[in-house]
């Protein structure tokens, strides 16, 4: 029979969905959730989590800060668990630089240009992570398109997304035990989970005659307020998740926890 740990530390890194940007509850996003499920499943065992997003942050700044900052690797020295969001600011500084000025043709290429910057950036990052702490198992996020539902036919943003979280799963594999956790799906489509549903969608972005959006449209979106078609996204951003879509990610994690959680309990 298999003895729970006594404590439990949890380390989270990242970028603003690490922090909890967009939880309208101050529940911390996934990380307060997280720990909660934790306490619910191991109810005898000290839960102690360490939040370490910075809103904004890309790879090579979360980097800086793990190299600067020595409560940050004495904690993850320390950690049982370590979860990770990353690659999405990455991804958002070409994108807005690059869906202003370029054809598609161009962006393509640009966006190759990225995706090999931001995997020398993040084998760097987890070459770091894994310098302070070599055990425990490492959980990181996917990054999702927010802006889907309102631009299903803008394949730039997708095809970005996809890139970006195939670069993160195969380069994270070689830092193992590592584990990675899907969200793309659920946070990009949101309540538009079937074929029938986004072919709808589809059809009413031909039909407003979009074929050639112009990025600035895209932009706009991602910086609006006050609604949003995405049931799972922040209305005060159009672009984090809110309670319920920190709530999906929560759960995408704890199905990958349990499936490998031995580090919930003692040798």
């Amino acid at each position: 029979m298999r003895v729970p740990k006594t404590t439990l530390r949890l380390v989270a890194i990242g970028d603003s969905l690490t922090y909890g940007v967009g939880d309208q509850a101050n529940d911390g996003g996934y990380v307060g959730q997280i720990k909660a499920r934790l306490q619910q499943h191991l109810p005898k065992t000290k839960i102690i989590t360490s939040n370490y997003g910075v809103s904004g942050d890309r790879s090579d700044q979360i980097l800086k800060r793990l190299q600067n900052q020595s409560q940050m690797q004495a904690d993850l020295r320390k950690a049982d668990v370590i979860v990770m969001t990353v690659g999405g600011n990455d991804l958002l500084q070409t994108l807005e630089k690059e869906l202003l000025t370029n054809s598609p043709k161009n962006l393509q290429q640009a966006l190759e240009r990225a995706g090999d910057t931001y995997q020398q950036k993040l084998t760097t990052l987890l070459q770091a992570v894994r310098q302070e702490n070599s055990h425990a198992p490492l959980f990181l996020f996917s990054i999702y398109d927010p802006v889907y539902v309102y631009f299903p036919e803008v394949h730039a943003i997708t095809d970005g997304v996809t890139k970006w979280n195939q670069i993160s799963e195969t380069t994270m594999q070689k830092f193992g035990p590592s584990y990675f956790v899907n969200i793309n799906r659920q946070l990009s489509y949101g309540q538009y989970q079937s074929v029938a549903s986004r072919e709808k969608l589809a059809q009413q972005a031909a039909k407003a005659n979009r074929a050639s959006i112009s990025q600035a449209e895209v932009l706009k979106v991602m910086s609006g307020q006050g609604k949003n078609l995405n049931r799972y996204i922040s209305t005060k951003d159009n672009f984090h998740p809110n309670h319920a879509g920190y709530g999906l990610m929560t759960t995408a994690l704890w199905r990958q926890m349990q499936a490998h959680d031995s580090f919930m309990y003692q040798k």
